[in-house]
């Protein structure tokens, strides 16, 4: 039998000359005048901007689409479907807003406020849900979870927009 050998972890140490290169503030300026859509970022806000639109466009929706006695119904569990979705993520970008004009910024403290930030987040999600099912029994589930659906989905826009 044939059987392969593993490899030496002297093997595995070496590092071969063209893994990688750093480059100089001049070559970095270089490559982003050669490529910009490869350097260029989104304003997170306007993701969340694009939340709160996509939310008034399915409330709207709901609106025009649905029966007359249920209209306001439909239309306002949308809204609420979208406020689930966009308050939390707003809540989120504050805090890193927040950290990033400290004073003590560091990388510790920086991953700190994403870890917070995003128990913020789940944690806002989770009692605006449990907080409208409890406080507005009439709400219709569908509407409100496709909209938020839709609202967390305007986070793959995003990277086709860059």
């Amino acid at each position: 039998m044939n059987k392969k050998q593993p490899l030496s972890t002297s093997e595995w140490d070496e590092v071969e000359e063209d893994s990688f290169k750093t480059l100089s503030k001049e070559e970095m300026d270089a490559l982003r005048k050669l490529k910009p859509r490869s350097f260029a970022s989104i304003n997170s806000w306007w993701v969340v901007l694009s939340q709160v639109a996509i939310t008034i466009a399915i409330a709207a929706a709901c609106y025009v689409f649905s029966s007359p006695a249920d209209k306001n119904v439909y239309t306002y569990s949308a809204l609420v479907g979208g406020l689930i979705g966009f308050l939390p993520s707003a809540l989120f970008l504050m805090r890193i807003e927040a950290a990033k004009k400290s004073v003590k910024s560091s990388p510790g403290g920086y991953l700190a406020a994403v870890v917070s930030g995003e128990f913020l987040k789940i944690l806002a999600t989770i009692l605006l849900f449990i907080g409208f099912a409890l406080k507005q029994p009439d709400l219709k589930w569908i509407p409100l979870l496709v909209t938020y659906f839709a609202t967390l989905k305007c986070y793959l826009l995003a990277w086709f927009w860059r």
